[in-house]
């Protein structure tokens, strides 16, 4: 039967070294360094931005610091995401062959993961505009992916109990730009998943869910595991050069910037 490793790593006080996290061990998996990841982790009040995003654009810089808020970029696009202590995000990195359509196999088939835990939970999950995923008309949860390093990713967060009100203060919502994309306005009507289902949500039952439904999807047996030496290094490395830093975090530095993180990354995956 085939393995999945669950990693419940996290640094909730450090959103940087939580995303340099996301980044490592997906780019570890790629080295075939361990075998494919399931990580579940929360942040506690940051605001984690797509790739190709403008940090000002999408997020009211000023009102963010005065909350203590900060920002983050992730590696992989999508859009800005609020995230506190009432969100648990999920992530996942694996390797699988005979892929045609790497788009459907991310967003048609891996976000099943997902889907099935919040059926697991009583909810009647379905998904919208690609990524979203939706609950009685409202937004509880969105994904972001990535086919980079020759490893399908795929990560989200879920609003179990957010503050959506130091949501609504920081985020900037383009809904004419949205709706000339025509993308529909659920994108921007957000609920936590504790109010949806009309009940308290606890971290154990949102991780014994997601874990019990990538193990359906995946038809794999699961264990929970540790970081690796080579993880922690690679998300050392990471956060150092440029998770930590406003060159990528507000101003998006072109890659050319971190050749000599790349360097120093393939003294340890090559």
């Amino acid at each position: 039967m085939r393995e999945l490793r669950v990693l419940l790593y996290e640094t909730p006080h450090d959103p940087y070294m939580n995303l340099a996290f996301e980044e490592a061990f997906t780019r570890v998996r790629a080295a075939d360094l361990t075998c494919d990841t399931l990580r579940i982790w929360r942040n506690d009040r940051a605001v984690v931005i797509g790739y190709f995003q403008e940090a000002g654009a999408e997020v009211k810089l000023a009102e963010a610091e005065k909350l203590g808020i900060r920002v983050v970029r992730r590696f992989t696009g999508g859009g800005a995401v609020y995230h506190d202590l009432g969100n648990i995000n999920f992530a996942l990195a694996i390797k699988a062959e005979g892929v045609k359509d790497p788009i459907s196999y991310l967003y048609s088939y891996l976000i099943g993961g997902a889907l099935r835990a919040l059926k697991l939970l009583g909810a009647s999950p379905r998904l919208e505009n690609v990524n979203d995923i939706v609950v009685n008309q409202r937004k509880v949860s969105g994904v972001a992916a990535s086919t980079r390093w020759g490893v399908y990713f795929l990560h989200g967060c879920i609003l179990v109990n957010a503050d959506l009100t130091a949501l609504a203060k920081v985020l900037r919502v383009p809904k004419e730009k949205l709706r000339d994309k025509g993308v529909s306005e659920v994108k921007y009507r957000v609920a936590n998943l504790s109010e949806v289902l009309g009940r308290e949500l606890s971290y154990r039952e949102l991780v014994k869910a997601l874990v019990k439904g990538y193990e359906e999807l995946l038809k794999a047996e699961s264990y929970v595991d540790l970081p690796s030496k080579e993880e922690v290094r690679v998300a050392q490395l990471l956060y150092e050069y440029k998770y930590s830093r406003n060159e990528w975090n507000l101003y998006r530095a072109p890659h050319s910037a971190f050749k000599n993180l790349e360097e120093k990354l393939k003294e340890i995956l090559a």
